[in-house]
């Protein structure tokens, strides 16, 4: 893993738990049904590119 890769991981890190945050509160007021499917896939998302970057 180059410097590109770890700075990258390192983001990706933040994003995710940032996001988990996100989600957790917007399952608990759901106001928007949308909200959390669009959080969850951006979750997935950040995860796929996070394994990628692992391999």
């Amino acid at each position: 893993m180059d410097k590109r890769d770890k700075k990258r991981s390192e983001v990706l890190k933040t994003k995710l738990a940032k996001l988990k945050q996100l989600l957790a509160s917007a399952k608990q007021q759901q106001d928007e049904p949308d909200e959390v499917r669009n959080l969850e896939k951006q979750i997935a998302e950040a995860t796929a590119e996070l394994a990628k970057i692992k391999d």
